[in-house]
């Protein structure tokens, strides 16, 4: 069986030291902002725009330094981190389908959260410090450790 994959950019939303995520009821867990990157988009692109669309924030990505220059292109600024996650996975152990994630750590100029229209409600949305994140069970592995990580990386006094 072929495993298909596609391009998706997750972003850990930081503000004063806490971190934005939203319980996604059909995952029944907690979520930065993110999704799959169009077929017109740069994964950075993405993440800006799947801020806007799920928090109504404009967000300022941290920008990794790069100094890779070519005659025939040009170095994109990379993401914090690069992911593997399998999406479907079948009994026999067989992976369907996989999300390649680009993650992003981004500054919000505050915490006026309002999604856009058919996204999840500003209710729906909380901040959590690194110490929240540690101390929840009922958060992922990966949004533990990489959302403590953007906390540290931007900073904040929460």
């Amino acid at each position: 069986m072929e495993t298909t994959r596609h391009f998706t950019a997750t972003v850990y939303v930081v503000n004063d030291g806490a971190l934005a995520l939203h319980h996604h009821e059909g995952l029944d867990m907690w979520l930065p902002p993110g999704g799959h990157v169009d077929r017109d988009e740069r994964p950075r692109e993405t993440a800006r725009r799947e801020v806007r669309e799920e928090i109504g924030l404009d967000v300022t990505l941290l920008e990794p330094e790069t100094g890779v220059e070519v005659e025939a292109g040009r170095e994109l600024p990379p993401a914090e981190h690069v992911m593997l996650f399998d999406i479907d996975v079948y009994p026999d152990g067989e992976v369907g389908h996989q999300h390649v994630d680009f993650v992003y750590f981004a500054e919000a100029p505050n915490r006026e959260v309002s999604p856009g229209e058919d996204e999840a409600n500003a209710d729906d949305w909380e901040w959590f410090t690194a110490a929240d994140l540690r101390d929840g069970e009922e958060f992922t592995t990966e949004v533990v450790q990489i959302g403590a990580e953007a906390i540290e990386r931007i900073g904040g006094s929460a």
